[in-house]
């Protein structure tokens, strides 16, 4: 009897000790912050390399020893400035050979112009105006003879003559002016074409050849930096060989890689933002000047360009970094601290600590959006006002009790 009082004396502290350990249940200390509505500015991001607004290899037109090049890597260049020049005595010899035969051309064609009557044209001349006069007096003789058989004073026969001698002299006169047209066609307009033909082509062979020296100058097309030099003096320059490349930094566009689920919100004209992969922390801003109408059926992305205003030409080309390209806004949006979500790696899927009024946590999925100054958009599963956990969540299980 005695025993069986002790063991249950024993059993009764157990049953105690167990209550005592319910009890003393374990609060975790946290941080919490309340969700809250905010403006969202929605935005897309994407990986981007800049290049130059313009950029030129510089190259010769002509295959000629390089002379001197005037601009080197690393120097600026204006608009029209001689880059380079090629050696160009035989250009010059080609130009003064056409010259000449310019000269010789043009005395040609003014000799032939000048020289447009020759013996047989005058000759041809003399014969019409001999014709003539022999036509204008047998009109003569014709008109007075009429007048004469008209008053009977002369035979028939007579008038019959006069007819006859007014219609050879007639015939005579437009055998001669048929002549004189002929030879002068023959001789005055085809001598002349043919001289101004061959003046023609001399001054073809001066333009060619003033245009080969002047290509021996090579000029800048445009105001740039120049980034590359290939040749030197000394070497030979070939139209399929750079001498130079030129770029122009005053404006730089970030060509920006858009995944092809984002690219239909990304219009010309949106503000964006480029930050390099190497300063993150510098952001150069700007508009979206292009967007492509084809996908990278490689990639499946679409390119957009970020047009960004660079006249200290501190971006410099082939940079790499990302572009983030503002698309729109969504006010009224429930926002919570980007510490306080722990998302499902590679989706916009992930789970919150809510404290409800008990101080009591509970896990929650949430949908999220836009990702912004440290803040993350709540599409579903988190209401304004609500208290969530931003510090100590992780490990954190359901259910437990906290503080703060």
């Amino acid at each position: 009897m005695k025993r069986t009082a002790i063991l249950g004396f024993c059993t009764l502290l157990a049953g105690c000790g167990a209550r005592q350990e319910e009890t003393a249940k374990t609060v975790v200390e946290v941080k919490v912050a309340l969700a809250e509505t905010a403006t969202v500015r929605l935005s897309v991001e994407a990986p981007a390399t800049v290049f130059p607004l313009q950029q030129a290899a510089i190259t010769a037109r002509i295959t000629a020893l390089i002379r001197s090049i005037a601009v080197r890597k690393g120097e600026d260049a204006a608009a029209g400035q001689v880059l380079a020049e090629l050696d160009s005595r035989d250009l010059a010899s080609q130009r003064q050979g056409a010259e000449a035969e310019v000269t010789e051309a043009r005395a040609n064609l003014e000799k032939t112009t000048a020289g447009t009557l020759p013996a047989d044209i005058e000759r041809a001349r003399g014969q019409l105006i001999s014709a003539e006069a022999a036509l204008n007096q047998a009109q003569k003789i014709h008109e007075r003879r009429a007048e004469l058989a008209k008053q009977g004073a002369i035979p028939g026969r007579d008038l019959l003559a006069a007819e006859t001698d007014l219609a050879k002299a007639t015939a005579d006169r437009d055998v001669a002016k048929k002549s004189l047209e002929v030879l002068q066609h023959q001789s005055g307009e085809a001598d002349t074409r043919m001289a101004e033909s061959h003046l023609k082509q001399a001054q073809a062979r001066l333009e060619t050849a003033a245009a080969g020296l002047q290509f021996a100058e090579i000029r800048s097309p445009f105001a740039g930096v120049v980034t590359e030099q290939f040749l030197y003096p000394g070497d030979l320059a070939q139209p399929s060989a750079p001498i130079l490349t030129l770029m122009d930094l005053t404006t730089a566009v970030a060509r920006a890689q858009v995944p092809e689920a984002q690219a239909a919100a990304v219009r010309p004209g949106q503000p964006c933002a480029f930050a390099p992969g190497d300063s993150p922390e510098a952001r150069f801003s700007g508009r979206i000047s292009m967007v492509n109408q084809a996908v990278d059926p490689a990639r499946r992305t679409v390119e957009a360009w970020c047009r960004i205003p660079n006249p200290n030409r501190a971006l410099r080309a082939n940079v790499f970094g990302n572009v983030t390209i503002e698309t729109g806004s969504e006010p009224g949006s429930v926002v919570a601290p980007q510490p306080a979500v722990q998302f499902a790696e590679g989706t916009s899927h992930g789970t919150v600590m809510v404290v409800d009024d008990k101080r009591v946590a509970h896990k929650r999925d949430v949908e999220t959006g836009q990702v912004f100054d440290g803040k993350v958009q709540m599409k579903s599963g988190l209401k304004a006002g609500e208290r969530v956990v931003v510090e100590g969540a992780y490990g954190l299980p359901d259910g437990a009790e906290v503080k703060w």
